[in-house]
């Protein structure tokens, strides 16, 4: 089994929360400083590899859960980060949340084209692909409308801009974001779909009453949204693949006047899947199988079906 976890960038960081503390399944957070340091234990590709290593320790005896590492853009960020990172051979991607978007994100990003261009210019060669959480934080923006404002205001500029820096619209929600993936070219800009966004509408959230357990980010949408992305999936395009978002909060923490977005769905999410893909082509598995997943993130099949030796009878893997 193989999942991604998140690591924030920085010159240095304070304390390394424990895995049960992390806001979702598949992120790690930690707090950063912006203060530089001249020690190489300082630097986030040791952090890095520090991180995967606490991850490793957490797991049961004879788990063959592979955490893919991926580090939190922030302002401060410096292009040689970026370099170090991707020669420390554990680090796959490097993760972009507006700051504000999503629980634990106010340390991101406030100035893409300003303070981060000179890092996304850098992971351009390497082909580091940008995973982006893709919604603008503006509170003047209908919260329904937010992913469509990103596509139109920040990401179709950074394409244009960058051609070929390798992007993943991480959960998308809108036909607007299939269109836009499908528009691109192929190799350079995909999508990643939770469960969630292919089975539930934002009637999910009203219907009997206020359900909290349905509340997540990004949030729900219309049913023609929802059948947009069914048939983009379901296509058999090698453009869209799974990711979970599966984020757990106590219950308290949900069923309360103000609860925390997320939905956890890590043990149900491959039969949520399914669900989906019943009355669909064969080759619509696609979504699950390593080589279409892991291309993008630019690791050998051969590899990667190593690493997943035993955890399945087939190639096929769950991304969170």
């Amino acid at each position: 089994m193989i999942g991604t976890f998140t690591f924030v960038m920085g010159s240095w960081c304070k304390l390394l929360r424990r895995i049960g503390q992390c806001e979702s399944f598949s992120k790690g957070y930690c707090d950063a400083e912006s203060e530089a340091s001249d020690d190489r234990s300082g630097r986030p590709e040791f952090l890095v590899l520090t991180y995967k290593e606490s991850i490793l320790k957490a797991l049961p005896a004879g788990s063959t859960f592979d955490p893919l590492m991926t580090l939190y853009l922030i302002d401060t960020t410096k292009p040689e980060e970026i370099k170090r990172a991707r020669k420390s051979g554990v680090v796959y991607a490097v993760k972009l949340y507006p700051a504000g978007a999503t629980p634990n994100s106010q340390d991101g990003v406030t100035d893409l084209f300003g303070r981060c261009l000179p890092v996304l210019e850098e992971m351009v060669e390497p082909e580091m692909p940008l995973l982006v959480h893709k919604e603008v934080t503006n509170h003047d923006v209908d919260i329904f409308d937010r992913e469509k404002v990103f596509i139109d205001t920040i990401l179709r500029p950074l394409i244009e801009r960058l051609p070929r820096l390798k992007v993943v619209m991480e959960h998308i929600t809108t036909s607007e974001a299939v269109k836009f993936v499908e528009s691109c070219r192929e190799g350079y800009v995909a999508a990643t779909v939770t469960p969630q966004h292919l089975l539930l509408s934002r009637n999910s959230l009203f219907q009997g009453g206020l359900q909290p357990h349905n509340f997540c980010f990004p949030i729900l949408k219309r049913e023609t949204h929802r059948q947009a992305i069914v048939s983009a999936v379901t296509s058999g395009s090698r453009r869209f693949f799974l990711g979970t978002d599966s984020a757990p909060h106590e219950k308290r923490t949900k069923e309360c006047p103000c609860g925390c977005a997320g939905i956890y769905n890590s043990p149900v999410a491959l039969s949520l899947y399914a669900k989906v893909f019943e009355e669909a082509p064969l080759i619509s598995w696609r979504l699950l199988q390593a080589s279409t997943v892991m291309g993008f993130l630019g690791m050998k099949q051969r590899l990667l079906l190593e690493r997943i030796h035993g955890w399945c009878h087939s190639p096929s893997l769950l991304v969170i």
